[in-house]
């Protein structure tokens, strides 16, 4: 019985230790996990080895998915993190990709897309938002964004009261900029690519639900309703005054931070990886986490939220698997422990059992010679 008990004890070491070792590794890497949660750039970077670890190619074959789709910038941004990794691509790949991005970056391109962006008031790349932006800064975007917004809710038609509460706040900013010398220039980009995001639909739908609530609380709808009335693209400095009328600058705090974290993520990774932002973003936070991922990651960000979506942001729905491999963990570590104890508790007793026995035995031996001699003497 006694070294069955042992044996058992000893079962358990041996049961024990197999299945840590298949659990410590997903425990060690769940903890690093939650360890990181909070710091975008480390979240990332370990997500990224367990998606390159199952796919040796997945780099290579988004870059050929880029190149498809026309988009040199992102491609370049696969290319930079390959290098990070020590990832080998081919040579003519790569000679294709620095074609893409000169293309892109080519003089008459620039020109044209910066038209573009002037016009329209749309931008999905630098160059058009260049001209987005200047022309917001000459306050014609932004008026005729206002007017025709704002005309759509005077006669009860349907409006986009969030490009309509970014163009009257964007108007306000553009006052700013000028009076600062530019100090207000980032804000005034960032909320130009909100906007723009929002026309061109590729504004994710919690960011968009909180930045349509922010924008009407900067907004008195009966003001500005009376300065579109009398509003016209031909009468600036006028329309100006009456829409800015209407901002209420104590609103703006929460639309302003949204603007300067966008822009950082827009000076580290480009347009489209701010695009790319505004897409996957649910709320604020997410815009200041992509910001601060895009301070770290730079030109590798785009590549790194193609890969992983909002996951490379923040931790999604895995929490609690993460948790159980860390408890599992625990669990078998403790009934390890625990064996050990009992083994090392049965071998003791064992022992000491055996030496009591033995001392037992040669207190006997010595009784009975003692007995012994007694009758020979007598």
């Amino acid at each position: 019985m006694k070294w069955l008990r042992i044996s058992s004890a000893l079962t358990g070491i041996a049961a024990c230790s197999f299945v840590l070792v298949q659990v410590a590794p997903h425990a060690r890497e769940a903890g690093a996990i939650l360890a990181a949660r909070d710091d975008p750039a480390a979240l990332s970077e370990l997500k990224l080895d367990a998606a390159l670890a199952h796919n040796d190619r997945l780099v290579q074959d988004n870059i050929e998915a880029a190149l498809a789709a026309g988009d040199g910038d992102l491609a370049d941004s696969f290319v930079t993190l390959a290098h990070d990794r020590n990832i080998a691509l081919p040579d003519d790949l790569l000679s294709r990709v620095s074609d893409a991005v000169k293309t892109e970056n080519s003089t008459s391109h620039f020109a044209r897309r910066f038209a573009t962006g002037l016009v329209t008031g749309n931008a999905d790349d630098v160059a058009s938002l260049s001209g987005t932006v200047a022309g917001d800064l000459f306050v014609i975007g932004d008026i005729r964004d206002v007017v025709r917004e704002g005309k759509h809710l005077a006669m009860g038609e349907d409006t986009d009261r969030l490009v309509l509460g970014l163009a009257t706040a964007g108007l306000a900013v553009t006052a700013v900029t000028y009076v600062s010398a530019g100090g207000a220039a980032p804000v005034r980009a960032g909320l130009t690519l909100v906007k723009d995001a929002r026309k061109v639909g590729r504004l994710g739908e919690g960011l968009a639900a909180w930045a349509g609530r922010s924008a009407r609380e900067v907004v008195d709808t009966p003001m500005l309703q009376n300065a579109v009335a009398s509003g016209s693209v031909l009468r600036p400095g006028e329309t100006v005054s009456a829409i800015k009328a209407a901002f209420r600058v104590e609103k703006a705090g929460a639309l302003v931070r949204l603007g300067k974290d966008v822009t950082r993520v827009a000076e580290k990774t480009g347009t489209r990886g701010a695009m790319d932002t505004l897409r996957i973003a649910e709320g604020p936070k997410d815009v200041a986490r992509a910001a601060r991922l895009a301070e770290a990651q730079g030109g590798k960000t785009r590549a790194i939220m193609k890969l992983l979506g909002r996951g490379a942001l923040l931790l999604i729905g895995g929490a609690f698997d993460l948790t159980l491999w860390l408890l599992g963990a625990a669990l078998t570590l403790f009934g390890l422990l625990s064996s050990i104890k009992a083994t090392t508790e049965r071998l003791t007793q064992a022992w000491c059992d055996r030496r009591r026995r033995r001392r037992l035995r040669r207190a006997r031996l010595a009784a009975d010679a003692a007995l012994a001699n007694t009758a020979v003497t007598a």
